[in-house]
């Protein structure tokens, strides 16, 4: 961590020109691939985050409980919109990345005219930098990231992924991987996560077992554990990066520096067994999604 000391806090820009964060589109997908397979072996936590459209949607019907009404919350969303960022940050065991790019920063493609999105969510995208024409002009097809994605040493082997308040990052790359909408249960959902992903670690879920750690966003926790940050927020690479080394240094001061996977291996904050205690939803009868601001989506 103390190698990049001296880039703490640049914007993203700056970032990758330093080569910390690597910056993919359609041109050099295939060529960082490349250079992820060679590294994954080695470095086997893998730390992501996604930027995703917001959410757009609800649910309505009649839910047996709050954990259906968050599942089909999310699986509604995942399945009506595009990602448009991912990031993914590589470590070691023993949380040292790999000289040079650590972190690469998938670009999706994505339209503003032509895909759906909620406003807000567009509007604190566009503050962090994200660049729209360009995702609309130079982004990555899923399919072309799924071929390479599959064979890549990432997924449906041993690696270590590591989250922060995940529901959403799991769903579109589970979407993305099987090219198909999100599976109608939540069962079946968990059952895809511990196929193409053995062990995850959600940091907020983690959190539950941290006494004197605050529960908040990335950020807040970030701050509490004193983890400063690399690039700009909300951008997927820099989130990634954070919570990399996030990870790292709450397994260091709450876990004696083993978390037990059999006891905390594909637990979510938000859905399933980590599910946040939030007041019951009304039972609604009615269509299976409802879209929550006609005015926020675009179509």
């Amino acid at each position: 961590y103390n190698e990049y000391k001296s880039y703490l806090s640049m914007p993203t820009s700056t970032a990758i020109a330093n080569n910390l964060i690597r910056d993919v589109w359609r041109d050099n997908l295939e060529e960082e691939f490349d250079k992820i397979r060679q590294l994954v072996n080695q470095f086997n936590y893998v730390s992501i985050d996604t930027e995703f459209p917001g959410v757009v949607a609800r649910p309505l019907g009649e839910f047996r409980s709050n954990n259906e009404y968050m599942y089909q919350l999310l699986k509604v969303n995942v399945d009506m919109l595009k990602i448009i960022q991912l990031g993914i940050t590589l470590a070691d065991r023993a949380g040292k990345h790999p000289k040079g790019p650590c972190t690469w920063q998938f670009n999706f493609k994505f339209s503003l005219t032509e895909d759906m999105f909620a406003q807000e969510s567009i509007d604190l995208l566009n503050r962090s930098g994200i660049q729209f024409k360009r995702h609309e002009e130079e982004g990555i097809d899923v399919h072309d990231f799924t071929e390479l994605l599959i064979p890549s040493g990432l997924v449906l082997l041993d690696c270590h992924f590591v989250s922060f308040h995940s529901p959403y990052d799991f769903g579109y790359l589970l979407k993305i991987l099987t090219n198909q909408n999100l599976p109608d249960t939540e069962e079946e959902f968990f059952d895809l996560l511990q196929l193409y992903f053995p062990i995850v670690y959600d940091i907020k879920y983690l959190m539950k077992s941290c006494k004197t750690l605050k529960l908040g966003g990335l950020q807040e926790t970030a701050d509490g554990l004193e983890v400063e940050r690399i690039g700009s927020q909300h951008q997927a690479g820099s989130d990634s990066l954070l919570t990399s080394s996030t990870f790292f240094k709450m397994r260091a001061m709450y876990f004696d520096d083993y978390i037990d996977p059999l006891k905390y291996s594909g637990k979510l904050y938000g859905l399933g067994n980590g599910l946040a205690p939030i007041p019951p939803h009304n039972m609604i009868s009615g269509p299976v999604h409802q879209l929550i601001h006609d005015d926020s989506v675009c179509a």
